[in-house]
């Protein structure tokens, strides 16, 4: 009998154990909050945070996401799981990367999220549509300008910290965390001449501060200052007045050097084309 309880007790301890390794198979690769890593300290995202970033960047399953300092990968496994999208986390740390790809098979997200071990600054990302990130104010600024040259209409977010004078297009937060987003805006700055209204071309002057933007239209001589002018990745719109009084809006966007889309004249929908000068 005494045998008999000694073996149960041990198969019971056998199972306890084993559902203990079931439970939690990443628990030996486990980070300790705050510990030092290349550049930064490890911190994790909240959850309900993460979910907030990827929802203001509309990730959807076409999109390919990078998390740059990838950490135990729950933002790169949120946006494949939750989102659909094919994911890949860049993180220097060995042994954290070795974790967040252990949470990648826990999660079964194996096909859809890849962990890279390398160097942000050195690994190639230019494919990607999203970027997400968990940096210090200066690796921000140090990965500002490789982002301003991406695909515009990339969307960038960030928990915690901003992008100095790039002001962010949206802020989110859960309690005391503070998420941001940024869309790369597309390059407009210069003279651009307009072509496809009636009265013939119109010559727009257009200046920018990241998607800040504003500028003079010249028709016939006569330049009126913009107004309502917006920049928000490919797409731009502007509002101009004629000097006959009447108000023309025009909303299109920015592709391969040109700008195409449709003035608005009283309800007059006009197709128009510019081209830099």
């Amino acid at each position: 009998m005494i045998a008999s309880r000694r073996l149960m007790f041990a198969v019971l301890a056998g199972f306890m154990t084993l559902g203990s390794a079931w439970a939690d198979p990443c628990k030996d690769l486990a980070p300790t909050r705050g510990q030092a890593g290349k550049d930064v300290i490890w911190i994790p995202t909240p959850e309900q945070l993460v979910d907030k970033m990827l929802t203001a960047a509309k990730v959807t399953a076409q999109d390919r996401v990078f998390d740059l300092g990838a950490g135990d990968g729950i933002i790169a496994i949120t946006a494949a799981r939750k989102f659909g999208a094919q994911s890949v986390g860049i993180e220097y740390n060995p042994k954290m990367a070795d974790y967040a790809r252990c949470r990648v098979k826990e999660a079964g997200m194996d096909a859809k999220v890849r962990i890279i071990t390398g160097d942000i600054f050195q690994e190639d990302f230019s494919s990607a549509n999203v970027v997400t990130l968990y940096l210090l104010p200066d690796l921000n600024l140090r990965l500002r300008p490789i982002l301003l040259k991406m695909k515009p209409g990339t969307r960038v977010v960030a928990h915690a910290f901003t992008m100095g004078d790039w002001e962010a297009d949206e802020v989110m937060a859960h309690d005391y965390a503070r998420g941001y987003l940024w869309i790369v805006p597309g390059q407009v700055a210069g003279d651009w001449m307009f072509t496809g209204m009636e009265g013939g071309p119109m010559r727009v002057s257009l200046s920018q501060n990241f998607q800040n933007i504003g500028g003079t239209v010249t028709r016939a001589s006569v330049s009126q200052s913009l107004v309502g002018a917006k920049l928000r990745g490919e797409e731009i719109s502007f509002q101009f007045s004629t000097p006959d009084k009447n108000v023309h809006s025009f909303s299109g966007r920015v592709s391969q050097g040109k700008i195409s889309g449709t003035i608005n004249s009283s309800g007059l929908m006009t197709p128009v084309e510019a081209k830099r000068l």
